[in-house]
């Protein structure tokens, strides 16, 4: 389960099951709460999404945008190839494998990059199957995610409207992919783009959260700048975002070709280790970064030295 709240909601991504559903009924639902002054009252269902044949690939980030709207992430559910996993003979779309975008009181937004057609005009970004992170640049207001490969190439990516990630014919920069895949080869709805990763991990580290810290708490060197946390190997690496914040810069040439393709250019990213596998990192109100373990079962914040 994975929530975001607002000013003055709180949504929660629920996934439903009973003893007697079939997998027909298996559904992946965000409902929005209100919050009374003591617990969360009058649940509004704001998106029903696939969730069969599961139960991996599911994602279920949340996060409320500068433009107010709700964004989640969904995978592939382990899957389905419809055209929004870039399966130019599959079905069409059907809410799973990308960023989904709607209002915080259950409709459909205004300016949709792939169309108005549902389900297509949920979609912020396709071509994703299987990603646990996605954050919002404080200073421009971009969103950025992490995604997930096969069994190589974990992504960074700077997601812009319409963008197609390229699962499940590309992993990793299309320079990487040596059996001759061209974006000719994706599903190009219209309104769509195609860009490669920022970042790449060539061997997967099951890369989990993106978090920009939006305090200096922890220095002046810090702030506006990307955390994000691995399942793997539980730990947590540290990116300076570019001048321009297009992308990521690093002082190891080791690391110019945006690919960490060993255990010497990794260790030039790794801010702390140890973790037991991190699920989520956010910023409290008060500036500190908070590091989620799931194989610990316990709640860490980083302070300084």
């Amino acid at each position: 389960m994975s929530k975001v709240v607002g000013p003055d909601i709180s949504a929660c991504l629920v996934l439903l099951k009973k003893p007697n559903w079939s997998n027909e009924q298996l559904r992946n639902r965000i409902y929005k709460y209100e919050w009374n002054g003591q617990t969360l009252v009058n649940p509004t269902l704001i998106l029903d999404l696939p969730a069969v044949p599961g139960p991996y690939h599911d994602g279920g980030k949340l996060v409320i945008g500068p433009d107010h709207y709700l964004y989640t992430v969904i995978g592939d559910l382990g899957g389905p190839k419809t055209q929004a996993q870039n399966s130019k003979t599959g079905p069409p779309a059907d809410g799973t494998g990308g960023i989904l975008r709607v209002t915080q009181h259950d409709k459909p937004v205004s300016d949709p990059p792939l169309g108005n057609k549902y389900p297509l005009n949920l979609y912020y970004a396709y071509g994703i199957g299987n990603s646990f992170g996605m954050d919002f640049d404080p200073v421009n207001g971009k969103l950025w995610d992490t995604e997930n490969g096969e069994d190589r190439y974990d992504e960074i990516n700077v997601v812009k409207p319409g963008f197609n990630s390229g699962w499940f014919k590309i992993m990793g920069p299309l320079s990487g992919n040596h059996n001759n895949v061209s974006k000719d080869d994706l599903v190009n709805l219209p309104g769509s783009c195609y860009s490669d990763p920022v970042f790449s991990w060539y061997h997967s580290i099951g890369v989990t959260d993106i978090e920009f810290l939006k305090s200096s708490k922890l220095g002046e060197q810090y702030k506006n700048n990307i955390f994000v946390g691995d399942i793997n190997n539980g730990n947590l690496y540290y990116f300076e975002v570019s001048d321009t914040r297009t992308g990521l810069k690093f002082n190891s040439s080791g690391l110019n070709d945006m690919i960490a393709y060993n255990n010497n250019e990794l260790s030039g990213i790794i801010f702390g280790s140890g973790f037991k596998g991190i699920t989520d990192i956010e910023t409290d109100h008060n500036g500190f970064l908070y590091i989620l373990s799931y194989l610990d079962g316990k709640l860490y914040r980083i302070v300084p030295r």
